[in-house]
């Protein structure tokens, strides 16, 4: 096992969220002689004992638990990945963490292993990120899904439900759900809620029963849109599960993907109060707008902001200068993207409208520019000649 896993729960002090932010998976670096994390490239790892490694191998087959010693093979883990799951899971306040390639091929890995014990049905509260909607629908597990809100979980419950999947804040309407409420309602079914808008830095769903804490890493924990990864911090018991179907199945996340996560996390409390703080702003400013006709804006704040125009908001989208139309989010610029082209494209019109998100949304994931440059280039990009008169 690598020494950053190797410090016990009462060996770790409490600390800040701050504090754990810069020094989680990193606690054994001054021992070794070393300030910045160790990349480890390596695929396999040579054993003159071949023996003890066929046991280590029959372990892990059993549990899913991490092999003790050395490392064995890239696909069941890496020394660098395992410095980042360790940070991510300190800052969830979770047991473990596991990482794969994406964050969609994190919520593949929970609806295996949930259908490898023949728990094929999900229970699931829109929106949902386009492509985890699309995943749940389209049935390509083999999952089955029943769609609700969030007062309809606990009737919507069957023998064979596996999952409840909720996102909150909500991509991209950033509809709001009280997490401890439904996983009262789930009962003693998982329940996953996706914090990748939200992060730890704002809240912890494990501290409010949440069993799953989903991220597409390559947003906020990343940072700098230059990593693409998912996670899903849990219990040990599930992430032993999880690293079970990464290892039959391939997800794994590259060691350099792993090291820029982890340096990703260090400044991760104060990117996301930051643009948090211009987010909010922006939102005032769009708020008291006539161009504008609604804003959505979460309660427990973040830099993301959804908002319908008057006018067209593909016109928004072609007249913005500073601000860059681009999918994904969590970077330190500001993006902005029309879901109902993009992200959100793959579900179908009816539940995409039904879902509250419409053709007039538009969805900004707000950076650390200046807040008056940002202003600027929205307020220009709003007088937008070119409007929408029953186009949709």
């Amino acid at each position: 096992m690598d020494s950053a896993r190797t410090a016990t729960a009462s060996r770790t002090p409490l600390r800040a969220l701050a504090t754990e932010a810069v020094h989680a998976g990193r606690d054994d670096l001054a021992r070794k002689g070393l300030h910045a994390p160790p990349i480890d490239l390596s695929t396999t790892y040579p054993s003159y004992d071949s023996r003890g490694e066929a046991a280590r191998i029959d372990a892990f087959a059993a549990t899913g638990a991490e092999p003790d010693g050395p490392p064995v093979y890239g696909r069941l883990g890496n020394p660098t990945v395992a410095r980042f799951e360790t940070a991510l899971a300190r800052l969830e306040k979770t047991e473990a963490a596991v990482a794969f390639a994406s964050g969609m091929a994190a919520l593949t890995a929970v609806l295996l292993v949930r259908a490898s014990l023949g728990l094929r049905h999900a229970v699931a509260v829109r929106p949902l990120y386009g492509c985890s909607d699309h995943l749940l629908t389209a049935g390509l597990l083999g999952t089955e899904v029943t769609w609700t809100d969030p007062a309809g979980v606990a009737d919507a419950l069957r023998p064979d439900t596996g999952l409840v999947l909720v996102e909150s804040p909500a991509n991209p309407t950033l509809a709001e759900i009280d997490l401890r409420a439904l996983a009262h309602s789930c009962g003693s079914v998982p329940l996953l809620a996706d914090n990748t808008f939200a992060t730890p830095v704002l809240q912890r769903p494990a501290e409010h029963g949440a069993r799953l804490v989903l991220h597409s890493a390559t947003k906020y924990l990343g940072g700098h849109g230059d990593v693409m990864a998912g996670v899903v911090a849990c219990d040990e018991e599930f992430a032993g599960h999880l690293r079970q179907v990464r290892f039959a199945t391939g997800g794994v996340l590259h060691p350099l993907a792993g090291y820029l996560l982890l340096r990703g996390l260090a400044t991760l409390p104060v990117r996301v109060r930051a643009a948090s703080a211009n987010a909010a702003e922006l939102a005032r400013r769009l708020a008291a707008d006539p161009r504008v006709t609604r804003v959505h804006y979460p309660r427990i704040g973040g830099a993301m902001i959804a908002f319908e125009v008057d006018g067209d908001p593909h016109g928004v989208i072609e007249q913005v200068r500073l601000i860059t139309p681009a999918v994904s989010l969590g970077s330190v610029d500001t993006l902005i993207q029309h879901p109902a082209s993009i992200s959100h494209r793959i579900v179908g019109a009816e539940d995409r409208r039904g879902a509250g998100v419409s053709d007039r949304l538009l969805r900004l994931s707000v950076g650390l520019e200046d807040v008056e440059d940002l202003w600027t280039d929205l307020d220009s990009a709003l007088e937008s000649p070119v409007r929408a008169a029953g186009l949709y």
